[in-house]
């Protein structure tokens, strides 16, 4: 019964913003790291952002620090990306993962999280 569904992706305008969202079932995201990787075409899947259970952290990938923000709604049982300021090099799917430990924390190199979503399609052009 555990799942993560992605939402929030489309087509965007450079310098304009969109807000994923990734939704957990089957399991409470409090307690658990939630990452953000994604995937250009033809290109290796890297870490986004990640936060860490409730007790923990943030971490951004270079290129999206300052420009993006994960966040978390209990309520929801719901992990966001707002993501602004877009860039073309931003296209590509969207994932999010779960790390099962319970209380992870994100790690630098985003391992552990093995527990993926379908992903959501983010297309930044002009």
């Amino acid at each position: 019964q555990l799942q993560l569904v992605e939402s929030g992706g489309g087509l965007v305008q450079p310098g304009g913003s969109l807000r994923l969202s990734c939704v957990a079932s089957g399991f409470t995201a409090d307690y658990y790291a939630i990452g953000w990787f994604r995937q250009a075409p033809g290109k290796e899947r890297t870490g986004v952002s990640c936060i860490s259970s409730s007790i923990g952290s943030t971490i951004y990938a270079d290129s999206v620090k300052g420009r993006f923000t994960i966040s978390r709604d209990n309520a929801k049982n719901t992990v966001y990306l707002q993501m602004n300021s877009l860039k073309p090099e931003d296209t590509g799917v969207y994932y999010c993962a779960a790390d099962l430990e319970y209380l992870s924390s994100c790690r630098e190199g985003y391992q552990g999280l093995d527990y993926w979503g379908k992903g959501t399609l983010v297309t930044v052009s002009s």
